[in-house]
């Protein structure tokens, strides 16, 4: 059992599904209860270096849901880093009055750095264009939830598969299954970075990288899109170029979609995914950005050993 969650390959297949199982028991036990309070008493510190909406406010969601206390700092200028102090320095103040730290900042390795400075588990919430290992296990039980199996899926990847961390992540995890192939979808540009490539085919996953998303839409099971990822381009004027570069539309899915494709995104998108998908049949992101709190809790709960626990509310009630 894991003490840190830095990357999605800290966790292995069994784990992994195991949290999958512990999610649905956090919705069945919330369903009678409003808290779960398996962590009266603990606390968690909530480092956001990074701006952040979704994983700040599920993370935070799920750990008052288990009854910790939260310390939550948002950006770098709420901090004495702001002064000056070394992340070192701020890391180990927290872990003096934390149980737990979650970290979000724009350097890719520094939640591995704090991971190996704390005493307390540190759950990363993304680091740079590295790695978001939360954002994989909702994408991954998503898909999990609504398709019944990972293994034997084709899945698409669409977008900027060099700079988005959820990519990397999400192409990490799938190595713990046996989809039948991705395809990582983007302009030649976009295409995912060397050491990643190395990575997955060192993992064995099957993959190939091509430009137009037409060309394999009719085969996919799984279309996980992701935005251009602004912040993190090197070259002002390569964003521009990128920009527009690709877009998912109903009229697209109409012509060449599977009826039960399902069609993922972390979120927050751009004009990469047009809002007339919303309603379609196809739209499955905003189921998959409910899953934050459930799946989130899952894995607080997994890591300080509390599934006992976790099955004992799940049942409360049930004859």
């Amino acid at each position: 059992m894991p003490k840190d969650v830095i990357s999605i390959l800290d966790l292995t297949r069994s784990e992994v599904e195991r949290i999958f199982e512990l999610s649905t028991l956090v919705e069945r036990a919330l369903k009678r209860r409003r808290k779960l309070n398996l962590l009266d008493g603990y606390t968690a510190a909530l480092l956001f270096f990074e701006p952040s909406t979704r994983t700040r406010l599920s993370f935070e969601v799920a750990c008052r849901k288990l009854g910790m206390d939260c310390l939550v700092v948002v950006g770098e200028a709420a901090t004495s880093l702001a002064k000056g102090e070394r992340l070192a320095d701020t890391i180990r103040m927290l872990d003096s009055y934390a149980d737990l730290i979650i970290i979000r900042h724009p350097k890719d390795g520094a939640a591995r750095f704090a991971a190996e400075i704390a005493e307390s588990p540190v759950l990363n919430a993304g680091d740079g264009a590295h790695e978001h290992p939360t954002q994989t296990l909702i994408d991954l039980c998503t898909i999990k939830r609504l398709k019944g199996c990972i293994d034997g899926l084709t899945i698409g990847v669409l977008g900027d598969v060099r700079y988005a961390r959820a990519v990397g992540s999400l192409l990490k995890g799938l190595t713990l299954f046996s989809p039948k192939k991705v395809y990582l979808i983007s302009p030649s540009f976009l295409r995912i970075r060397e050491s990643l490539r190395i990575e997955l085919k060192r993992r064995g996953l099957n993959f190939e990288e091509v430009e137009n998303l037409v060309d394999v839409l009719p085969e996919l099971d799984v279309l996980y899109v992701v935005r251009l990822q602004k912040e993190r381009f090197p070259d002002p004027e390569l964003y521009e170029k990128a920009k527009g570069s690709y877009a998912v539309t109903r009229e697209i899915l109409e012509k060449h979609a599977k009826s039960d494709l399902i069609v993922l995104h972390p979120l927050p998108r751009v004009d990469e995914l047009d809002l007339s998908v919303d309603s379609t049949r196809w739209a499955a992101y905003f189921y998959q950005a409910s899953l934050g709190v459930p799946v989130r809790i899952a894995l607080i709960a997994y890591v300080f050993e509390l599934e006992r626990e976790l099955v004992e509310l799940a049942r409360e009630g049930v004859s």
